[in-house]
């Protein structure tokens, strides 16, 4: 499974800010069912792209994961919720044990739509050299082995779902592109202090840019398949140094092998990550005791305090650089809702910034940086389409209760290695501020289930299950 990794906090001379944040207007969304629309979409014919796919549509509910959340202690509160299937492996795409393969999951797709439009979110996550900032979610091919993720990998998963019995249907195919790929060859390259070799070496040979230029070529060239490409989170991209640069990088696969800007529906932030939707106790604008929020030691300059605010204004900044005007966002909100006992019920005291930040946030992370199995963590908003200006939907991309990676090496044949930063007694690196890491103990590869995080998620929920 993906996690995200952040840059450390950074000392920054650059003038504040006097924006405001972008205002959440929130949408009512009404069921499309018995409109022209909704009904040429249930039809045989392949019906013409939507806008967003989520809005009139249910989305697919898997049943792999569906089963072990219902086995769960109190897990039949969120077994009917939809998640992502994640094709992490060449195997996965035939079926790998426990985990049915693609045209199963289409098939059963088809059936639970009844001829309704129905989403089906795929994440597509096998890139040569992939997670190039971690080990926890290494992957299968080495950096230099694009043609083999262009023809065994994405190939043959365009080839299914160009098959007339998907193509020609009321699916709507979402397909999440290369977690936590293009944000590391702007955040973890170059000489910065977050730097790896892994990352300057997938910045030097092209093979990540070439990778997701390559899916969305192949894939967005399927008429119902919807291609979001992954932008981090506010917390690894809100800096002014990344802000822009990433941007650019993203459009600079959406222009490679083939594939242009059209092919690019939108965005997904905060995939299998923990930053807070919205941070209601304060604002990027507030002063304290004399000095800026983002003087904080948790804000650090950013210019972002939570994934609505940046999700918005990033769509924006795609579409200033040349994505379609028309491209939306999707938010991870499967993890962080940061509910539990340890929520904050109002703002931090105002004796200086940082109490007044670290008092008043949901977050509740030691650092941003934070990524794996995080302890505290809670089930967040519920899948929702257009909740907000700019968003075409909240979703559960990361399947609440599958890890992140493993506390400890564990031998296996998936290409995932150990990270420290899944060791709850790791005392961090520069890309979590060298803090200790946060994670829950004993757990297992990432992908595989882990009941101990999954309970941690149902208890601290927010809104409450």
């Amino acid at each position: 499974m993906s996690r995200t990794t952040s840059p450390p906090r950074r000392k920054r001379t650059v003038a504040l800010a006097g924006s405001a944040l972008f205002a959440a207007t929130a949408l009512t969304v009404s069921a499309l069912s018995g409109t022209a629309a909704a009904q040429a979409e249930g039809s045989n014919a392949a019906a013409a792209k939507v806008d967003n796919p989520y809005s009139g549509a249910k989305v697919y509910v898997n049943p792999d994961w569906s089963a072990k959340a219902a086995a769960e202690s109190g897990g039949s509160k969120i077994s009917n919720q939809p998640t992502g299937i994640w094709l992490d492996r060449i195997a996965a795409i035939n079926g790998t044990s426990g985990a049915r393969g693609l045209r199963a999951q289409l098939d059963n797709a088809l059936t639970q739509s009844g001829g309704s439009p129905m989403v089906v979110q795929l994440v597509v996550y096998d890139l040569p050299g992939r997670d190039c900032a971690a080990l926890a979610s290494n992957g299968e091919l080495g950096p230099n082995d694009i043609d083999k993720y262009k023809t065994q990998f994405i190939d043959p998963i365009a080839s299914i779902l160009s098959e007339s019995k998907y193509a020609n249907s009321s699916l709507r195919i979402v397909t999440t592109i290369e977690i936590d790929s293009l944000p590391n060859l702007v955040t973890n390259t170059n000489g910065r202090p977050t730097a790896t070799p892994q990352c300057d070496t997938m910045k030097n040979n092209g093979n990540y840019v070439k990778g997701v230029g390559y899916a969305l070529n192949k894939l967005g060239a399927i008429g119902n398949v919807y291609n979001y490409v992954d932008a981090g989170h506010h917390g690894w991209i809100g800096w002014d140094d990344n802000f822009n640069a990433t941007a650019q990088v993203i459009k600079q696969a959406a222009t490679a092998e083939g594939s242009t800007v059209d092919k690019v529906a939108g965005i997904i932030v905060n995939t299998a990550n923990y930053s807070a939707l919205k941070e209601n106790n304060y604002t990027i604008n507030d002063n304290i005791a004399g000095k800026s929020v983002r003087e904080s030691k948790w804000v650090d300059w950013n210019r972002y305090v939570d994934e609505l605010s940046f999700a918005q204004a990033f769509r924006q900044e795609l579409v200033n650089v040349g994505l379609p005007s028309n491209i939306g966002a999707l938010i991870d909100t499967s993890r962080n809702g940061w509910g539990g006992t340890a929520r904050p019920t109002g703002p931090g005291a105002q004796t200086t910034v940082d109490t007044y930040v670290n008092g008043g946030r949901y977050d509740r992370r030691i650092h941003i940086g934070n990524w794996c199995n995080q302890s505290g963590a809670g089930l967040g908003e519920r899948p929702k389409a257009a909740p907000a200006a700019g968003i075409d939907a909240y979703v559960w991309m990361k399947p609440p209760g599958e890890s992140d990676g493993s506390s400890s090496s564990i031998p296996n044949d998936e290409g995932k290695g150990f990270d420290r930063m899944c060791d709850p007694t790791y005392t961090g690196n520069p890309r979590n501020g060298n803090s200790m890491s946060g994670a829950l103990a004993n757990s297992p590869l990432s992908g595989h289930w882990f009941s101990a995080q999954f309970q941690e998620l149902l208890k601290n929920a927010y809104p409450a299950l």
